[in-house]
């Protein structure tokens, strides 16, 4: 007789999302129990609070059949407005793994399709160094189908983007590589902050002010409930009719990160970017095999294990007449195109080059907007000295452009009406340092607050989502020394 354990999640900061779904999914279908129907039934009947941070709350038909409406409503709200600068909105998606990466099936071709439908014109590769192909020389690099692809890699901790091979550089540390590259004019990111909070890289571009996979391990309760095979099942169905919106229920407010990256930017300038870590990787497949066989296979296609039929009918209806070979459930929790829907970095360039990113990349010009609840572009943040206006991503003096200007101004404007907050870091008055601190806030289309005293400046846009406050852009500051 086969004896059933509980099922047993490893810690997921020790392991990847896929195999931590492994796990999960194995166990449940091998082990439906009492306890797993009472947990899944207290968790549809049970009294939830309506503003959350759980994504296992906003899971629900109801709540992501809101979250739908808010997308429309908001799609149709949506001014489109003029651009008050020369330079042009592009959205980028960085921190993207293909089939190079050990941990991705994923092709060119179908990333570019799944890119161009989420609305992203630049993809900066970052693919796991291994020995069998060099990321930088065999990576993606060109316009494909109008999709500017620039090749890159995660290691030592960042995401880096050489102008050479970095083979013969293998052995150095992380502040040695990031010399080498910069030096030779590449780019490299801090990631994952919440495994580095401790890390000052010098010579950084800048540094990853949200992670997809770092929102993911945020979410215990959800982690716990795909131990579940009921949940698991219902989900699939939830996921399969608001695929977006089931995606984007991990997104929660990066004030780890922000309150990091904000220091980080008093030591020095750090331009800020969004991390996708598109893999298409985290999902299952069950699938019916030869002899009464039920074979479970991850989202990579190998195979996890094999159960008996008899043993999964109880959990999974098994169609009659199902053939080998028949998929009987597919779950798959990151498509590309979801996953880079989800959040982008907006840069403000000159043309669509790379050239021209690696200099806005340099230069700061750069916001955050989570675009799956709605377009950003339109988005402007401008600092206004007399008849100059600074783009964001300026470094100025005080006293120069208040000789200029008695009321230096930050000017901005936005597609949609939000809720603005005005961020400032700088000297409190006292000796000490204020870090990240509210100084302004305001509901409308437009801002115009005045500048009284020298800082980093940047803001945050919220919309309403689901009853409360939903962050959707995060601009990068505009420095302006005492």
């Amino acid at each position: 007789m086969m004896m059933c354990k509980s099922p047993v999640f490893f810690p997921i900061v020790e392991v990847k999302v896929r195999a931590t779904l492994f796990v999960a999914v194995s166990a449940s279908i091998a082990c439906l129990s009492v306890s797993a129907w009472v947990e899944l039934k207290a968790q549809e009947t049970s009294a939830l609070p309506a503003v959350t941070q759980d994504a296992v709350d906003r899971l629900t038909r109801k709540n992501l059949q809101s979250v739908r409406q808010s997308i429309e409503k908001y799609a149709a709200e949506r001014q489109a407005i003029e651009m008050p600068r020369p330079l042009r909105d592009v959205r980028a998606n960085l921190h993207v793994h293909s089939e190079l990466s050990h941990d991705s099936r994923g092709k060119i071709e179908e990333i570019v399709a799944a890119a161009k439908r989420a609305g992203t014109e630049v993809l900066l590769f970052t693919e796991h160094p291994s020995k069998e192909k060099d990321f930088y020389l065999e990576g993606h690099r060109g316009l494909r189908d109008g999709v500017l692809m620039i090749p890159g890699a995660e290691m030592k901790g960042m995401l880096v983007y050489p102008t050479m091979s970095l083979r013969p550089f293998e052995s150095a540390d992380a502040q040695e590589t990031t010399r080498i590259v910069r030096n030779r004019g590449g780019h490299a990111f801090l990631s994952h902050l919440e495994e580095r909070m401790d890390w000052q890289i010098q010579g950084l571009t800048g540094v990853e002010i949200y992670n997809t996979h770092a929102d993911f391990k945020k979410q215990k309760r959800m982690i716990d409930s795909m131990k579940n095979p009921l949940w698991l099942i219902k989900t699939a169905d939830l996921i399969d009719k608001y695929p977006q919106e089931a995606f984007s229920a991990l997104q929660t407010y990066p004030s780890d990160y922000l309150a990091r990256w904000d220091q980080l930017c008093w030591v020095a300038p750090h331009t800020g970017v969004a991390a996708n870590d598109a893999h298409q990787n985290v999902g299952v497949r069950v699938v019916l095999g030869l002899d009464n066989k039920v074979i479970v296979m991850d989202a990579l296609g190998e195979e996890l294990l094999k159960l008996e039929r008899l043993l999964v009918a109880p959990v999974l209806k098994i169609p009659e007449g199902a053939q080998p070979g028949d998929v009987l459930l597919k779950l798959q929790l990151d498509p590309y195109e979801f996953s880079l829907r989800h959040a982008g970095t907006h840069l403000l360039v000159s043309d669509l080059t790379q050239e021209a990113v690696w200099e806005a990349l340099e230069e700061g010009r750069t916001y955050v907007a989570f675009d799956w609840l709605a377009d950003a572009r339109g988005f402007d943040l401008t600092l206004i000295e007399g008849s100059r206006r600074h783009p964001i991503g300026s470094k100025l003096e005080w006293d120069a452009i208040s000789r200029v200007s008695d009321m230096p101004r930050l000017v901005g404007q936005s597609p949609l009406q939000a809720t603005w907050k005005v961020i400032r870091t700088g000297e409190d008055g006292q000796g000490g340092l204020a870090v990240g601190q509210l100084v302004h806030e305001i509901k409308d289309l437009k801002l115009d607050f005045n500048l009284k005293e020298s800082g980093n400046y940047r803001v945050e846009l919220w919309l309403e989502l689901l009853g409360q406050p939903h962050c959707w852009i995060l601009s990068s500051p505009i420095y302006i020394k005492p």
